[in-house]
Order: structure tokens, then sequence, then C-alpha cells
């Protein structure tokens, strides 16, 4: 038990620290005279990073010790939660959430795998993931009113603060109860394809971030695409190439993993792109106050909570494909209607809480299957790595969700946002053909595991 508490703390450092985040976004913009970029920048820079460096740190821990890289993880994201809540402006703020993301990556997946190593029967396993699946849930749920509340009493910088009691505590759990682990054979590193993606994250980001102020073909725009291209150009050849690859481009053979891949990406980017756009319009347009804010958000919480059980439990006896209908019809509902609501200042409260449910309820539904899609039929010795692709692909997803959503924002055209929105709903259900696969996929033990943590539910916003 005092293993899975520290593993649940440090998902709670992850998953609450997002939802809080984006609520408190106005302030920061009001106290450090942020631009819309800066605001998107502050999310992004922690998504991209996280992004490039999931893969990285799970075969670290793997090889150097889980404990160790665990440890090393809580404290980075500890003091640099400390460092945001002093940052004198946004570039320093950005700076401190690239450190935070540096930790955050180290804790997300090694604490899974230390889970997966202490408890090694499948009951007790499932029982250990669906309590740390269920404190995401409670996050999520409690992450748009708390911090509301701390916006409200305490000022946007006491969001960060809340880090710092809660990383110290799993520290000492940690050093108290945790034992080290290795895996009895690790990846070899591999430092060129972790440049090149990261390279490639962050330029495209770049790009997309500043694109609207100086437009589309000025020189610093146009030379970040240029490398983003080349540095996946170059990518995908060298990995093929090793044999123990970052990311291995021969699972984008398959057409089903390809399409769950996808899907997670546009589900992210919704969810990214709406909170984004939310919490900006109903404090900047409707004038809500941060708690307010907060409370509107609770039926997206609650339902993005109380769904993906649901959708494990279809996609286990039914199949993809109904929680993926779902998932994208909910979002790209919820895209539809906020078009019409969000046209006025003075919106109905009634449509704006089904607006939220609707989105709440289809991003809920959308995990289970994206994960259990990704790994059924293929090999047991690249399932795991399946999941991880799938899981970077959910950052990868949130960081362009924030980056062209934002940007839609900062040119001012009102509807673009929720048109956006619509979109990736609307490629989810055109992508689940593709991702579906069978009515019935077969089940590897690799696959049932993932499929068991897929049905907890994901933070939102990110990461």
């Amino acid at each position: 038990m005092p293993v899975l508490a520290v593993c649940c703390l440090s998902v709670l450092l992850v998953s609450l620290d997002t939802t809080i985040l984006n609520v408190a976004l106005p302030a920061i913009q009001d106290d450090l005279h942020s631009s819309v970029a800066g605001l998107q920048w502050t999310l992004d820079a922690y998504t991209v990073v996280l992004a490039s460096l999931l893969t990285l740190a799970g075969s670290t821990a793997d090889r150097v010790g889980r404990r160790r890289v665990f440890r090393l993880g809580l404290v980075l994201f500890t003091g640099a939660s400390a460092l945001c809540s002093l940052a004198p402006g946004p570039g320093w703020l950005v700076a401190f959430r690239t450190v935070q993301a540096v930790g955050g990556s180290m804790l997300t997946p090694v604490a899974m795998a230390i889970l997966a190593n202490t408890f090694t029967g499948p009951r007790e396993r499932a029982r250990a993931i669906g309590v740390w699946g269920g404190v995401v849930g409670l996050s999520m749920a409690a992450g748009p009113v708390l911090g509301g509340v701390l916006v409200e009493w305490a000022g946007w910088r006491s969001v960060f603060w809340l880090n710092v009691p809660t990383g110290l505590a799993a520290l000492l759990l940690t050093a108290l109860y945790v034992p080290e682990s290795r895996a009895p054979r690790a990846r070899r590193p591999d430092p060129v394809g972790q440049l090149l993606v990261t390279v490639l994250l962050g330029a495209l980001t770049y790009a997309v971030i500043d694109a609207p102020g100086r437009g589309w073909t000025s020189a610093p725009t146009v030379t970040c695409l240029v490398v983003a291209g080349g540095a996946l150009a170059a990518f995908v050849p060298y990995e093929n190439r090793r044999p123990e690859p970052l990311i291995e481009p021969r699972l984008f053979r398959s057409a089903p993993f390809s399409a769950a891949v996808a899907t997670a990406v546009f589900a992210f980017a919704a969810l990214g792109g709406f909170l984004f756009a939310t919490t900006l319009y109903l404090q900047r347009e409707v004038g809500l106050s941060a708690l307010d804010t907060g409370l509107r958000l609770l039926p997206m919480a609650v339902l993005s909570l109380v769904c993906p059980p649901l959708s494990g439990r279809i996609v286990g006896s039914r199949g993809p494909r109904i929680p993926l209908l779902l998932a994208g019809a909910g979002i790209a509902a919820s895209g539809l209607l906020a078009v019409a609501v969000t046209r006025s200042a003075h919106p109905s409260g009634v449509l704006l809480s089904v607006t939220y449910a609707l989105f709440g309820a289809g991003f809920g539904f959308v995990n289970a299957p994206v994960t259990t899609t990704a790994v059924a039929g293929l090999p047991p010795d690249r399932a795991g790595v399946a999941a991880a692709v799938a899981a970077t692909s959910r950052q990868v997803g949130s960081s362009l969700g924030i980056a062209v959503i934002g940007a839609a924002v900062a040119a001012g055209v009102r509807p673009a946002p929720w048109w956006i929105i619509t979109g990736c709903g609307l490629a989810i259900l055109a992508l689940t053909a593709l991702a579906a696969g069978p009515a019935r996929p077969e089940r590897t033990p690799e696959a049932e595991g993932a499929a068991a943590e897929s049905s907890a539910p994901e933070p939102l916003g990110r990461r």
C-alpha cells in the first residue's frame, strides 16, 4: 500500500497541475503582462518536452533503476514548481515549466513500471491500476474548482505551491518504502533519435504559435517548418536502421495502430485547445471569476471521470468501435454547440453546461479503445512499445491543439477554435473504421495490462 500511495501522489502532481493551471491562465496574463502566445508556451513548453522525453525516461529507468529515476523526477518537479511560483516574467515561467516537464516525464511512466513490478498478480495489479486511475479522475474533477479557489483567494502563484508539500511527501515515502528495480534487459539509448524527436516537436510547435504574429511566410516560421520537416525526414530512415529504435516506424505499417495514434492526437488536440479557449472565453468575454470558471467546467470534468470505466467495459465486451463512435460524436457535437453558444457574451448557462458535458463524455470514451487498439494484434514483445507511442501521441496532440487553437484565439476569429474542435471530432469518426479493427480484438497479456491502464481516465490537458 505505501508503494501505491507514492505512485498515486506522483500522478496527482502531474494531473492536478494541468486543470488548475488552465483556470489560472487569465490571472497569469494580467500579472505577468503575457501575450496569448506566452500563455500557449506556458502550457506547450510542458507538453512538448514531456512528449519528447516519455520514452527516454522509461527506458532509462529500466536501465539505471526505477526508484532512482523516480526520485530524481520528484525532485525536479517539486523544485521547478517552487520556481514557477516565483517567476518574475512569462519567459521565466516558461523556462521553469520546461524543467517541470523533465521531472514529469520521469513520474507517470516510471510509476506504472513500479506498480507492475510491485503488484505481480493480475488481480492485485488490476486493483492497483484501478486505484491509480481513480486518483487521476479525482484530480480531474477537483482541479477546476480547486484552481478557482486558489486563484480567487491567494493568486495564481498558489497553484504551484500546492505541488511542493505533495512532492516532498512523495519523496519521503519513496525513500522509505519503494524498492529499487531494473529491467532484466533494458533497451539501448538512442540519443540521435531523441534529438530528432525533440527538434521536430519543438520547431513545429514554435511555427504554429509564432505564425499569427509574424505570418506564415515570415522567415522564422518558414525556417521552423523546414527544420521540422527535415527532422521528420531524417528520423524515419534512421530509426528503421536501428536494432532498438526509440520509436519503431515499422509499427505504423499496421493500419489499426496508425489510426489509433492519429485518433489520440486528434482527441488530445481537441482537449488542449478546448480548455485553453474555454478558460479565456469564460473569464475574458463572459466576465466570470476563476472560481466560477472552475464550477462551469465541472460537467466536463465529472463526465471525464465517469465515462472511462464504462468505455473500458464496452471495449472488453463489444470491441472499440462503439466507444470511438461515441467519442467522436461527443467531441464534434460539443464543438458545434459551442459555435452557437459562444456568439454571445451572455450565453445560456444550460447550453454551456450541455456543451461541456458533451465534450467530457466524448473525451471520456476515447482512451480505452485507443490504447487497446494500439496494442491488440501486435506481437507480445511490441505491445509495451506500442502503448508508449500511444501515450506520447496524447502529449503531441495536446501541444498541437494548444498551438493551433491558441493561434485561432490570438487571431480574434471567434468561431474558429470551436470549428477546429468539431473537425477533430469528425476526424475521430472518420478514423474509427481503421482504428476499431475486429469486433473483439485478440488480447495478449500485455494488451490486457494496457487496456486496464487505459480504462483509467487521463489527466485533463496535456501532458
